[in-house]
């Protein structure tokens, strides 16, 4: 991703960001943006290679790579904590690992290990990473901004995936909550949810490759001329953590190019 021109300022000058699922996808997207736009980041994700691929892609001096299971709440802490012990403070939260359905989940024969799986990723884990994150912040006076990664999922139903909608209708539930709690401490709490975009995990999930996946999807959006790509997802994720949205919190942003209008 491109270095912002000289002449634009950096939104996050000075901010230390911590990104859960920064190895690939949205993740590493954003990883990106928010180190170009002047943040130091700390990418967490359990793909470790990756992981320290896209960090030392980056720059040392401005990434490093954390392995963290968000499932395991203690992991979530220890990031956290290490953060702070590395960098000395922690103003942006993105939660952004997630997991899909092994297979298309029905009502009627739902799988409660699959359900158990899909609700501790995605779920807890995201629980998780607000809870430590809104404490360490509350701790030191922070007025962070913390991001979650919901869906299109968490607004509407779905023919299958039950357990995937379940878990993320979740998500903007723990939004909703932790956006009242905090706002008192000066903390945003948001989510944003991307209509269906080719990353590894949705290609892999879908066995099609990503020019493949987009012409599947494309035509469900009713703006025309662009495809949704991870990196418009990034200015998004951008958005809610800078101060260009200072005033904005509770909110879910929605990023579907009008498939739900």
């Amino acid at each position: 991703m491109a270095q912002p021109p000289p002449n634009i300022t950096k939104k996050l000058e000075g901010k230390v960001a911590i990104i859960t699922g920064g190895a690939r996808g949205i993740g590493e997207a954003t990883a990106r943006l928010f180190a170009n736009h002047g943040a130091r980041v700390v990418i967490a994700d359990i793909q470790d290679e990756e992981g320290q691929t896209v960090a030392e892609s980056i720059g040392s001096e401005t990434c490093s790579y954390v392995h963290c299971d968000v499932a395991d709440e203690e992991q979530v802490k220890k990031l956290v904590d290490s953060t702070i012990h590395t960098y000395g403070q922690l103003d942006i939260m993105f939660s952004n690992a997630g997991v899909f359905s092994k297979s298309k989940q029905l009502v009627i024969d739902l799988d409660f290990a699959g359900l158990d799986r899909i609700m501790a990723i995605n779920v807890r884990g995201t629980a998780a990473c607000v809870k430590h994150a809104a404490k360490a912040m509350v701790e030191r006076g922070v007025k962070g901004s913390i991001v979650c990664t919901a869906s299109l999922a968490a607004t509407t139903g779905g023919e299958s995936w039950t357990d995937y909608y379940m878990s993320k209708h979740a998500i903007l539930g723990l939004m909703r909550c932790a956006s009242k709690q905090l706002g008192p401490h000066g903390i945003r709490v948001n989510t944003v949810s991307p209509f269906a975009v080719a990353t590894p995990l949705t290609c892999s999930s879908f066995q099609m490759d990503a020019e493949e996946f987009e012409k599947l999807n494309q035509p469900l959006s009713c703006l025309k001329g662009t495809i949704l790509k991870v990196n418009h997802i990034a200015d998004a994720a951008l958005f809610l953590a800078s101060d260009d949205s200072a005033f904005i919190t509770g909110h879910n942003l929605v990023v579907d190019g009008g498939c739900t209008v």
